[in-house]
């Protein structure tokens, strides 16, 4: 039983990974993420 565990916690560890991915090759997401990065490093 936890070996079907693992198997489907690793599966679903891989599709968030590759929605992530997905979402951050969109150009307006990139440009969201560097304006949140500057957001919090000028905070800093």
């Amino acid at each position: 039983m936890r070996f079907v565990k693992g198997l489907v916690k690793g599966a679903i560890v891989a599709k968030v990974l590759q929605v992530a991915q997905r979402e951050l090759s969109k150009p307006e997401n990139q440009r969201k993420a560097r304006e949140a990065w500057q957001k919090f490093r000028s905070r800093r």
